[in-house]
């Protein structure tokens, strides 16, 4: 299913695919604030540290001062979101959409709850 976005959230889904594509991590992420900042992120494993890009673009978001996030996106070539990721967007936003989108960029779907 293709959802149509808004130019903000297309934007969220550009920054996530350059955010994968720029270190080849299995997915990116981007979300943006309640002030309309962005902060994008890729996937990390390292043998002590593993986070999605999800956590990490919110923890970038947080990190930067942010208590309320508006929209997100991840790029990636699985089929749906993983729950780790959206559960911490959901730290911050009970109901903001989270697209998913393939790594050509077309959008797949979002969940807002």
């Amino acid at each position: 299913m293709s959802e149509q976005l808004t130019p903000e959230d297309a934007k969220l889904v550009t920054l996530a695919r350059a955010a994968r594509a720029r270190t080849g991590a299995v997915e990116g992420a981007a979300v943006r604030d309640g002030d309309g900042r962005t902060y994008a992120a890729a996937s990390i494993v390292l043998p002590s540290l593993t986070l999605t890009a999800l956590q990490l673009a919110v923890a970038n978001a947080v990190s930067a001062g942010a208590a309320k996030l508006e929209a997100a996106a991840v790029v990636t070539e699985a089929s749906t979101l993983d729950g780790a990721g959206l559960a911490t967007v959901r730290d911050l936003a009970v109901d903001a959409p989270v697209y998913l989108a393939a790594p050509d960029g077309t959008v797949l779907g979002a969940v807002t709850e």
